[in-house]
């Protein structure tokens, strides 16, 4: 009974599908007409001088053609236009639908998620079977398609990386290169590092500043990229850049924006100290670590640090030297709100964002180009962005950016 019941059901889905396209080709078709019919009857006093006919005219029906919806294919016939008019330039005048513009092949929803599917790491040979997952008709789509996308993509980074940043004032900057394997690189190029800046607006948005290949993590190519920021109209640099040890970024910011102040990312610090210390003793280590950059005062953070030292030094002097060096760097954040510490004290904003980009570069075993790589690191990159939630206290945002001082997180009275 119970297979009864499932085939009927199923057959019943199937006819309810049916009626649903067929109501929805109906609709369609109707409203192509009402256009070509509200066309010519606006057009029904123009004449010609010498015969006295109409210039604007059906002229019978083009061919039929599938049009691929989120409701399966829906066959409709749009009615041709016979318009003898021209303009002043003296060129024919052509009536084009605004339903149905020319070589429409399939819905703008199904055309938005093929790029998502793409990016989520379904491979384009799989289209099909995936949109049909979803109810959605997907006969008709190629690799070729992917090829299209990425070719629009690499022209919408090019735009992007060009745009005037004049007016543009970012308070805070997260900073890393990230690394992908590339299938077709040739012998000796080694991995591709994608150079990436994120900022904070004075509204709190999160915002993606700076997508940029680069020759591993250099300080020439930072210098290229924040250079390259500044001379498009970032005069001000952010009032703090988080990012890792990475020695040249560090060095090209001070050449670029020599006022923004430097901190250190906590979870790429921890990782480091611990790769020093045997793994039986890491837990304990990385608990007294966090202890360190959880303290509510910059006082009880020092005290934290002094008690790492007092426990490690003497056995591992390599895990104190790691902390040590960038003492200064590491604790910057007190001297703002504390709203923003979870913020600051990581460049997990891009670390987060970029878990996304090793998953589809991971599912397609690397990009087969430096290039490919490149501009799917941007859409992603951008597809991510409209999901970023502001800064915790985004309205004290506009406050550090106008110089109000902060201790251990506190506004300073003034």
């Amino acid at each position: 009974m119970e297979n009864v019941a499932g085939q009927m059901s199923i057959a019943t889905c199937s006819v309810l599908d049916g009626i649903l396209r067929e109501g929805a080709r109906r609709m369609l078709q109707d409203a192509i007409e009402r256009e070509v019919e509200e066309y010519i009857a606006a057009c029904a006093d123009q004449c010609d001088p010498v015969t006295g006919r109409r210039l604007v005219v059906r002229n019978g029906r083009h061919p039929e053609r599938p049009i691929q919806t989120p409701v399966g294919p829906l066959r409709v016939q749009q009615p041709r236009v016979h318009d003898k008019r021209k303009d002043d330039e003296g060129n024919p005048i052509r009536f084009t639908s605004r339903i149905l513009p020319p070589y429409l092949r399939k819905a703008p929803s199904i055309e938005k998620l093929i790029p998502w599917l793409y990016l989520k790491g379904i491979s384009s040979g799989d289209f099909p079977e995936a949109l049909s997952a979803l109810g959605l008709d997907g006969s008709g789509l190629s690799a070729a398609s992917a090829i299209r996308m990425k070719e629009i993509w690499r022209q919408e980074w090019v735009d992007w990386s060009r745009q005037s940043m004049a007016g543009k004032q970012y308070t805070y900057f997260w900073a890393d290169g990230v690394h992908f394997n590339i299938r077709l690189a040739e012998e000796g190029e080694g991995r591709q590092c994608i150079l990436v800046v994120i900022g904070v607006t004075e509204d709190g948005t999160k915002e993606l500043v700076a997508i940029q290949e680069g020759h591993r993590e250099s300080e020439h190519s930072w210098l290229e990229l924040l250079r390259d920021l500044r001379d498009r109209g970032l005069e001000t640099g952010p009032q703090l850049a988080v990012g890792d040890g990475a020695l040249g970024f560090w060095k090209a910011l001070k050449q670029v924006y020599p006022k923004t102040r430097c901190q250190r990312c906590w979870m790429h610090k921890t990782a480091n100290v611990l790769n020093n210390l045997p793994k039986s003793l890491q837990p304990a280590a990385k608990a007294k670590l966090q202890a360190i950059w959880m303290a509510p005062t910059k006082a009880d953070a020092l005290a934290a640090l002094e008690k790492f030292v007092r426990d490690y030094q003497a056995k591992y002097p390599k895990a104190v030297e790691c902390l040590l060096k960038d003492k200064e760097e590491m604790l910057a954040f007190y001297d703002f709100p504390a709203e923003h510490r979870e913020h600051l004290r990581t460049t997990n904003p891009i670390e987060s964002t970029f878990a996304t980009v090793r998953l589809r570069t991971y599912k397609t075993k690397g990009c087969g180009s430096r290039q490919a790589c490149l501009t799917m690191v941007f859409k992603l990159a951008k597809c991510a962005e409209k999901g970023w939630r502001k800064l915790c206290g985004h309205e004290l945002v506009k406050e550090v950016q106008s110089g109000i001082t902060f201790t251990d997180g506190i506004r300073r009275a003034a």
